[in-house]
Formats: C-alpha cells, structure tokens, sequence
C-alpha cells in the first residue's frame, strides 16, 4: 500500500526508481513505493530525470511541478507533486494499481 504525505508545497509520494528498464513505464507498487521502470542509466541524474518525466506526463503536469525531496541519486526516492491534490493523486494511482493508497494521516 502506497502512502502518500501532504507538505506544504504538495502531495508527497515515494518511488521505487528501476533504471536501465527494457521500457519506460509505471510498472506497480514495491515496499510501500510506486515502482516506475525507465530506460535511462542511473548516471548523472539521468534516471531520476526520466522518472519525473514519465509521472509528470502521466498526471498531465508539467515537469517543473515535481520536486525530488529525497533520493536524487537513490532508487528510493520521495518526490514532491505540486499543482495536484492528494485525491487526485490517489485516483491516478488507482488506473495503475488498483485502489491501495491510503490517505495521509496529516
């Protein structure tokens, strides 16, 4: 079960990065996190870059909107989407997986 936080710039959600993916793709949930799979290497921020590309594009917001807070250089990341609230990111979450985000308790 994904969980997703609230600050004060967003809806914080933790992503599980696979790079060097055969494709670029929102591939389920792993430990609590979204697992995003993407083509590009994890050098010079290169995966991290496709990761918030490929979230970006799938919520339809702009790249810029979507800040990593932790794990720029990790598989592990925790990402800050702003411009969306926390219900819209559920039921985004719910065309990939199902319906197993909770809501923040915050």
């Amino acid at each position: 079960m994904i969980e997703l936080g609230q600050s004060n710039d967003g809806v914080l959600l933790p992503v599980q990065g696979q790079p060097g993916a055969r494709r670029n793709a929102i591939v389920g949930e792993h430990g609590g996190r979204l697992k995003v799979a993407v083509t590009q290497v994890a050098e010079k921020g290169k995966a991290t870059a496709a990761i918030v590309e490929l979230i970006a594009h799938s919520l339809g917001i702009a790249p810029s909107r979507i800040t990593v807070v932790q794990g720029d250089s990790q598989p592990k990341k925790l990402l800050c989407l702003s411009s969306v609230n926390e219900r819209e990111v559920r039921l985004w979450l719910e065309q990939f997986l199902g319906p197993t985000t909770r809501q923040s308790s915050k």
